[in-house]
């Protein structure tokens, strides 16, 4: 871990110098005509969102004779998400998938897709993401040095804990519940009567072994990819956020490459949705298979008492224009 740390240090320190590619990429032997990205993912290497991006470098690569190339670094590799958000930022990797959550404080606009109870359904979520509104909220990281490449839906948040099945907010109370760095997700922890306690992703597992946590929420596709349903066996399906992921590129990456480059970069990374989605659609319902055979218990929730909990969090949200526009558009295509 230490050493780790000290080789990110060691990147970003390097932001400004003509080395980082050398140093990031290993890329000393490799042709002065090819260019070689960073990709980072938290995920493992054969999640939904992992897969698109590799998918997105064999694109590349097919596109341009191998002159453009893609190394994705996936499973934490090179650090956590707040880790490559910075490093993305200043230049020391390319590209990196996010969850939105944890982009909430820095890229307001981000916070219209995590509020509880926004969408409906994916079918909802995913006709908000290709118009008006995923276009604005990837717009919206150019004012901070990122541009947004696409969005990546990844299914309905729900709760899962080691303690007991959750039916209504009641059931919360009391309970140590991992979120991410958001101040949405710690209110509305409060909200529905838990305890937030700010974790990184990777941290959780062996925070719900060791009971430094009781629960966590998250779609069920990471619960499962992730081997939490090893030490918490109650998933209760609330369904209070479908907050997505969203794949960021460096804007001194974009812009070091070719105007025809960049296109051809933005338009497969826009096609790159419609893989990882019927890869997600796929895997999902083999995860739940596989957590039903492996005695996680399931059941559905009052989800008109969670709603009416969260109620006061809308309310506060509702405030600020810029989230209420894109909270009218969305709600228009309920």
């Amino acid at each position: 871990m230490i050493e780790r740390r000290r080789f990110l240090a060691g990147m970003a320190a390097a932001c400004g110098a003509s080395v980082l590619p050398a140093l990031a990429l290993g890329n000393n032997s490799a042709s002065p005509d090819v260019r070689i990205l960073t990709a980072t993912d938290v995920h493992v290497k054969d999640y939904p969102t992992v897969a698109a991006v590799q998918w997105i470098g064999k694109q590349l690569e097919q596109e341009t004779g191998g002159r453009l190339r893609l190394r994705v670094y996936h499973s934490g590799q090179l650090g956590r998400e707040s880790e490559a958000i910075d490093m993305a930022r200043f230049g020391a990797i390319d590209i990196t998938r996010v969850y939105s959550g944890a982009l909430n404080n820095a890229f307001p606009l981000t916070q219209a897709l995590s509020l509880p109870y926004v969408f409906d359904s994916v079918p909802h979520l995913r006709a908000a993401l290709d118009g008006k509104v995923g276009a604005a909220v990837l717009q919206g990281f150019e004012k901070r040095d990122l541009v947004g490449l696409a969005i990546y839906d990844c299914g309905a948040r729900c709760f899962y804990n080691v303690r007991r099945p959750i039916h209504t907010p009641a059931d919360m109370h009391g309970l140590k519940f991992r979120v991410p760095a958001s101040d949405i997700f710690m209110r509305m922890i409060r909200l529905l009567g838990g305890n937030p306690t700010p974790l990184a992703y990777g941290e959780v597992f062996s925070a719900l072994q060791t009971h430094l946590i009781d629960g966590a929420e998250n779609n069920l596709r990471s619960f499962h990819s992730s081997r939490q349903f090893e030490a918490a066996h109650y998933w209760s399906q609330t369904e209070h956020s479908y907050s997505p992921d969203v794949l960021l590129i460096s804007r001194r990456s974009l812009e070091s490459l070719s105007k025809r480059d960049q296109a051809l970069l933005l338009d497969i990374s826009r096609a790159s949705v419609a893989v990882m989605r019927k890869l997600w659609d796929e895997s999902e319902a083999t995860a739940r298979q596989e957590l039903i055979a492996a005695n996680v218990r399931m059941n559905d929730c009052d989800l008109g008492a969670f709603r009416q909990a969260v109620a006061p969090l809308l309310a506060d949200y509702h405030r600020d224009p810029a989230i209420e526009a894109l909270y009218r558009e969305i709600r228009s295509l309920a």
